[in-house]
């Protein structure tokens, strides 16, 4: 197989030219809250490089958004976080002491949230415009979540889902191609042997894909 030329670099905002619209967010996002993976990106034809207020709301720590390498995310994609849970076990799911005054006095009782814990979104994950995901759940490795959903659960390694809640519409591979993907991890190949086994990586089998896995 003849040489490529060097790989894509992580490090580029905006990886395609001509393209603002796409920004890869590792080089962009700043906030000790947010961590991604290189080559994932978002698509916004208004402005991308405001994602991390657009697109990531309610993010009062410290439960962490976490997205892996190699992820799409379409135009509109937004993650809820644990800051805009309300309490649910009175009459009442009005955020009273938030509100200033006296009612602060509150503050130390009656603010704790109910806390789901991190978002994370695992690597080769392709996100579809409009989804909204919401606080703490895990979207699995190279999982296709259909655009508009509303993911309020987990999503499975390899799967297809889409809904109002996302549910599972299919698998891509049987449980034990999915066992042999995960093993393969190609997300953390080194750059250069990557760029050399696109061609498999993108259309060819998993037989190919183990075969052409560093040794």
């Amino acid at each position: 197989m003849p040489p490529f030329p060097a790989p894509a670099d992580p490090t580029v905002l905006h990886p395609m030219e001509g393209q603002p619209r796409v920004v890869l967010l590792k080089p962009l996002v700043t906030s000790p809250l947010i961590e991604v993976g290189e080559f994932s990106y978002y698509d916004d034809p208004d402005d991308p490089t405001a994602f991390e207020t657009r697109n990531v709301l309610y993010h009062y720590g410290p439960e962490k958004l976490v997205i892996g390498k190699f992820c799409a995310l379409a135009t509109g994609v937004r993650f809820l976080m644990n800051g805009a849970n309300h309490r649910m076990d009175g009459p009442s799911t009005f955020p009273f002491p938030m509100m200033g005054g006296s009612w602060t006095d509150h503050r130390g009782v009656l603010a704790d949230l109910p806390v789901r814990g991190d978002t994370v979104i695992g690597n080769d994950v392709w996100i579809g415009h409009g989804t909204t995901v919401m606080p703490g759940v895990r979207i699995g490795h190279g999982a296709i979540v259909a655009a508009g959903s509303v993911v309020t659960r987990d999503i499975p390694d390899y799967t297809v889902a889409g809904g109002n809640p996302a549910r599972v519409i299919r698998h891509r591979y049987d449980e034990e191609d999915t066992a042999r993907l995960l093993a393969l991890a190609w997300w953390n190949w080194p750059l250069d042997h990557l760029t050399t086994h696109l061609p498999t990586l993108m259309s060819g089998t998993i037989d190919a894909l183990e075969a052409a896995a560093p040794r």
